[in-house]
């Protein structure tokens, strides 16, 4: 199962990342230095060599047996300074004062072509002090699982944490039953989480926070540094940025699954791939994590649960908006009231996009929401009606009506929609293909990644991952011949369901 990798004499020594490890040097007291646990049999399976380029690393020397040596935690490369981050969260609702990096080390910083400080953080790598009761390891189908839903995300456009490689460790880990072990490579602008700052806050260590707020401005918000109020001015930034990533979750129809506070990113990224998914069958009760048997990370959701989760960002920071306590709370509520609307306004104009529009009418809102209640109602494709309705515009009404169980309820919206769209300038073949370049026609549909994961677990066979990889990290590029990667799963009484791989 093992990747055809370069073959040639080098050691880990001579593997240069030039590692600048600013958590490490400026943030003591937010982490615990720790060793990665030994694999006793390491095999790169993926490595991801554009993105390895993008970090100034000669992939030449990782795509190798040292490559994969360095990728399992064995042979830490020059200038490594693993570390375990500590962080609280609210999970499903629920305060844990502790949590923390229970299976990843983060290895270093590397600042990218763009200028862009970047962390290198292995997944999976075993035991931390914030294991809790875990063995602080991964399985190959989870790795796999982060590995294709987070290029397929970069490849969409959506902010997201990225996969560099993902390494088998020769060994077992053990769940409901013995799986094969293997660690993740991930790359994301910082580790940084709601959780961080809620961590300090619980224990009243405002300095700390004050600490780490100001890493968090100099590391992603820079401009708000001089701001008459930068601790607001921060908050302001973190929660458009969020709010900005979740509208386009909405827009192609992602469900995250897991959206705890420690699993909200401080930079905008979209973090840990647990039980996330697509959804096929348009409905806002969609809900796919086994774990989520209430309902709280439904599809419909995720916009209040942001600002629910900001809300916990907000009180972290009382103390540094305004010496007066309750004028602080005054300050901060009235930010956040703002925030339903700003997200409105942020989902619009995606999904005014998405049918063709280029400029605003009042009734917009209107008339995108009568297409989605049309297809709740008949349970039509999300990516698929999307996408075809660039047919529909030149004349192919025939693929999106029939994704419709009452096609007269697309054919009503079909009328208002093209009497929408005869009050624009724009051409009927530069909108299609406008709209093509924003509707993808592939996703990572459920049965499809099921599928290459079973082959991938279960019989050592990466052959159908590494095509249902190729494929959804070009997703707008309609190709002949790939058409089962564009359909939904047969229809089952039985639901899918996706589950943490911790």
């Amino acid at each position: 199962m093992t990747s055809q990798i370069d073959e040639q004499t080098i050691d880990a020594d001579q593997v240069n990342f030039n590692f600048e490890n600013s958590f490490a040097r400026d943030l003591e007291g937010f982490f615990v230095h720790c060793e990665a646990s030994t694999a006793p049999d390491p095999q790169l399976l993926l490595f991801n060599k554009p993105l390895a380029e993008e970090l100034h690393l000669k992939a030449s020397n990782l795509h190798t047996t040292v490559g994969a040596e360095i990728f399992s935690g064995n042979k830490p490369p020059e200038g490594a300074m693993p570390l375990a981050q500590v962080y609280a969260g609210h999970q499903f609702g629920n305060f844990s004062p502790q949590l923390g990096d229970g299976r990843a080390l983060l290895l270093g910083e590397i600042i990218d072509k763009a200028g862009v400080r970047q962390d290198i953080q292995l997944k999976g790598s075993g035991q931390t002090p914030f294991s809790r009761r875990g063995d602080g390891k991964a399985a190959l189908g989870p790795v796999l699982r982060e590995y294709l839903i987070s290029e397929a995300m970069y490849a969409l456009g959506v902010p997201t944490t990225r996969s560099l490689a993902a390494v088998s460790t020769g060994e077992k880990v053990f769940r409901e039953t013995p799986l094969p072990g293997a660690v993740l490579t991930r790359v994301a602008s910082s580790h940084l989480r709601v959780g961080t700052f809620e961590f300090f806050a619980a224990r009243r260590e405002f300095d700390k926070v004050r600490r780490l707020a100001d890493y968090a401005i100099a590391r992603h918000y820079p401009e708000v540094a001089d701001a008459e109020n930068p601790f607001l001015a921060f908050f302001k930034s973190v929660a458009h940025s969020q709010l900005s990533l979740v509208a386009r979750w909405m827009s192609i129809g992602f469900i995250h699954g897991v959206m705890n506070t420690d699993n909200t990113a401080i930079s905008g990224q979209t973090i840990d791939y647990g039980p996330c998914a697509f959804m096929d069958r348009f409905s806002p009760k969609t809900v796919f994590s086994s774990i989520d048997t209430q309902g709280r990370y439904a599809y419909g959701n995720q916009p209040s649960i942001l600002i629910w989760n900001l809300c916990r960002l907000a009180e972290t920071l009382i103390p540094h908006i305004d010496d007066n306590k309750d004028r602080a709370v005054e300050i901060l509520t009235d930010e956040i009231k703002g925030y339903e609307n700003e997200f409105k306004s942020i989902w619009l104009n995606l999904m005014r996009r998405k049918i063709g529009l280029n400029n605003e009418e009042e009734g917009d809102l209107k008339l995108i929401q009568a297409l989605l209640n049309a297809m709740e109602e008949s349970e039509a494709d999300f990516t698929l009606t999307f996408r075809r309705l660039s047919r529909a515009i030149s004349g192919d009404s025939l693929g999106t009506r029939n994704l419709f169980v009452n096609p007269t309820s697309y054919d009503s919206w079909e009328r208002d929609w093209f009497a929408r769209l005869e009050r624009e300038t724009i051409s009927k073949e530069c909108r299609s293909a406008t709209m093509d370049q924003v509707n993808p026609v592939y996703i990572p549909r459920n049965h499809k990644v099921e599928e290459a994961l079973s082959f991938a677990v279960e019989e050592g066979d990466l052959s159908a991952f590494e095509k249902i990889l190729s494929i959804v990290i070009k997703p707008f590029d309609e190709v002949a011949g790939q058409e089962s990667y564009a359909e939904p799963a047969p229809e089952t009484d039985i639901p899918y369901r996706t589950f943490c791989g911790t």
